[in-house]
Parts: C-alpha cells; structure tokens; sequence
C-alpha cells in the first residue's frame, strides 16, 4: 500500500472540498487525529502494518464532509472504498479501515483494539489543554449549521456528552481522563447557575 500518496490525495481533496463553515471538522481537525493517532500508535505499541491502516483511517475518516455533513462516516467509507484500490490498498485492509471509520461514529462503538485507538484520536481534546478553545470551533460550526444558536444549549450538551463518554485504550484513560473529569466538573457548575437564575 502507497500511503503516502493515498494521504497527499485525500489531504488536497480535504483542503480543496471542505466547506468554510467546518469551523470544527476541517482539515486542521484531520490533522489532528493523525498525530494523535500517531502518539497512540508509539505509547500503545502499535505495529508499523497496522499504524499504517490507523494512520489512513484517520485520513479519511471526515473525509465525507467533502460531499455532506449527514452521515460523513458512512460517506467517507465510499470515499476510502473508490480511492484507495489505486494506492494499492487490499479490499480486506479497505474493510478493516471502513470500520474503524464508522467506528468514530457518536456514539463512539468500537469493535476491536484499533478501533478504540481512533476513537480516542479523534476525541483525545476532550482532556487536554485546547478543551475549550476546540469546543468552541465545535460550537461555532453547529450553529453556522443551525443546529443550536445559543450557549446554555451547548454548555448542556458538553456535560451530557462528556458524562456519557469515556476512553478506551489504558493511555487515554490514564493521561487524559482526570483532565476531561475536571472539565465536567467545571460545566456542571456553570450548568448549575442556569437553574439558578
């Protein structure tokens, strides 16, 4: 498999396609996932085949926000499944990317180790330093989509959301969960002081 210039293509198609208002989901975020994908590869002993298959995963796994913002997962499967013959990629390691692209699916469902490892890529912010500045970008674009409009709402749905989350591989759970805990923390206060008022 050529990934190197199955990642050239799908970087030029993200940075070509994705639409402006992807305040959150644009090509920044892929890049993102692909270094933490990275990192989780290193700490988790990961072999090089199989960071290879997550490291194309991570690629494309938005990858069908370049066509719609409903069902990007499923889209970006179709994307992986149409390009990635070309770059040499096997119809089973197609397989076996396509699931851990739907894997990133909300709520996050991963079948096997390396499904975990791209769901914890893909929300590692959640506990880290940039929680707030990239939960913002999240926020900014929902309502650039009109899905929400005002901050109460979201604040409500982070603590929901975060309640409700947790990772998976041992490194995540250990350097950041106590982290995401404490953001919680910090939400359900706020949240709070809304029932006040």
């Amino acid at each position: 498999m050529n990934f190197h210039a199955a990642k050239a293509f799908i970087l030029d198609k993200l940075e070509q396609e994705l639409s402006e208002d992807l305040k959150y989901h644009g090509l920044h975020h892929t890049l993102d996932v692909l270094y933490t994908t990275e990192e989780l590869c290193y700490l988790e002993k990961v072999s090089p085949y199989e960071e290879m298959l997550l490291k194309t995963a991570a690629l494309f796994h938005d990858s069908g926000f370049t066509i719609n913002n409903q069902e990007h997962e499923r889209l970006g499967c179709e994307i992986a499944r149409a390009n990635l013959p070309g770059y040499g990629y096997t119809s089973m390691e197609i397989e076996r990317i396509c699931g851990m692209i739907m894997a990133t699916k909300i709520p996050q469902s991963p079948k096997n180790y390396l499904e975990q490892i791209i769901c914890d890529a893909d929300l590692d912010y959640l506990g880290r330093d940039d929680f707030y500045d990239i939960g913002s970008t999240l926020f900014d674009e929902l309502k650039a989509y009109d899905v929400l409009n005002d901050e109460e709402t979201w604040n409500k749905i982070q603590v929901s959301f975060l309640e409700k989350h947790s990772f998976f591989t041992p490194t995540n759970r250990k350097r950041r969960s106590p982290k995401k805990q404490e953001y919680l923390d910090e939400l359900k206060e706020i949240v709070a002081n809304y029932e006040k008022n």
